[in-house]
């Protein structure tokens, strides 16, 4: 008897101690599949294109961002932030959620020659209407200046995202920015 308590007792020790404990999650287990990070994602190129229109969607595993630019998007800077801030004037952005993703790609959205608007948002602080979304909180419109635009995204927490550029529609390109619903 006094040996079984004495290993009883040496094996709570090493639960308590932490040496006896599971293993972390592999990628194998991640939520659907999705083997992304939450690091900056970021290509430092100017394009010159320029931001046409801003749109969401929900889909099983992740909600997802589309920016349409009327020609090649080169470059963009995805990263999680304390505080969107506007282009130009640095003042903060509000946005709804627990994290704030922001969203930089290196296209005004305005035709650089003559001036003109490409892109100009109806709501600056709603973009795109993402109630009932299972990861997104709110779209907002930073500004445009000096050749970048960026959008605030706020989401539900610090997740899983990822960053494409997809060719099309026509002549035109897509960034595209999906954020995981779970780790």
């Amino acid at each position: 008897m006094k040996k079984l308590l004495i290993w009883f007792t040496a094996l709570l020790m090493a639960v308590g101690l932490g040496i006896l404990v599971p293993g972390p999650a592999s990628a194998a287990t991640s939520y659907c599949g999705l083997v992304w990070g939450s690091k900056a994602k970021a290509v430092d190129t100017l394009s010159a294109a320029s931001v046409t229109n801003v749109r969401t969607g929900q889909h099983y595993c992740f909600d997802r961002m589309v920016i349409d630019l009327n020609g090649h998007v080169d470059g963009y800077n995805v990263r999680y932030v304390g505080q969107v801030t506007q282009d130009g004037s640095g003042k903060p952005v509000p946005l709804r959620g627990q994290a704030s993703l922001q969203v930089t790609v290196t296209a005004p959205s305005y035709d650089i020659d003559k001036g003109t608007a490409t892109y100009t948002p109806a709501d600056q602080a709603e973009l795109s209407n993402v109630a009932g979304y299972q990861t997104f909180r709110q779209v907002a419109w930073a500004g445009s200046f000096e050749g970048y635009t960026t959008i605030g995204l706020g989401v539900r927490a610090r997740l899983p995202f990822r960053v494409l550029t997809l060719d099309g529609p026509g002549s035109g390109s897509r960034l595209v920015v999906d954020v995981a619903h779970f780790w």
